[in-house]
């Protein structure tokens, strides 16, 4: 996880955040992020944890991902990686570096624009929920 040296203020709101997203393998909706840190700071809203979470990821710190269903999710890993998603529980998981491979790596040509990464989701049906189909 990027040390958050270039965040406006390093709010205790903030590092208790950090810290609940230190997890491995675990990418949280705001509302089970809010639940757990409220055990901490019970003062918290859930206007306080959304807004934060936002700051934190634009500042590089953690990672949103948008596309992985209704809700956003957040992962405490900001390294460059992929996720999975389960169509039938919705829940989402990291991809093992060595369990991805390509023919060959894609190269983005586009005029008078710089691609500075991507982002892919692979989706499909966990051993439980694959089970129950």
């Amino acid at each position: 996880m990027k040390t958050p040296t270039s965040i406006q203020r390093m709010t205790r709101q903030r590092r208790i955040l950090i810290e609940t997203l230190d997890r491995r393998n675990w990418h949280p909706t705001a509302e089970e992020v809010y639940h757990i840190v409220r055990k901490k700071a019970p003062k918290v809203s859930l206007g306080t944890v959304y807004r934060n979470l936002d700051i934190l990821s634009k500042e590089g710190v953690i990672a949103k991902i948008e596309d992985a269903g209704a809700q956003r999710r957040y992962d405490g890993n900001n390294k460059p990686h992929y996720h999975v998603k389960c169509l039938g529980c919705g829940n989402v998981w990291d991809v093992p570096d060595e369990a991805v491979s390509w023919v060959r790596e894609p190269r983005v040509r586009i005029p008078d624009f710089t691609v500075t990464g991507h982002r892919l989701l692979f989706e499909g049906y966990c051993f439980h929920c694959g089970k129950q189909k």
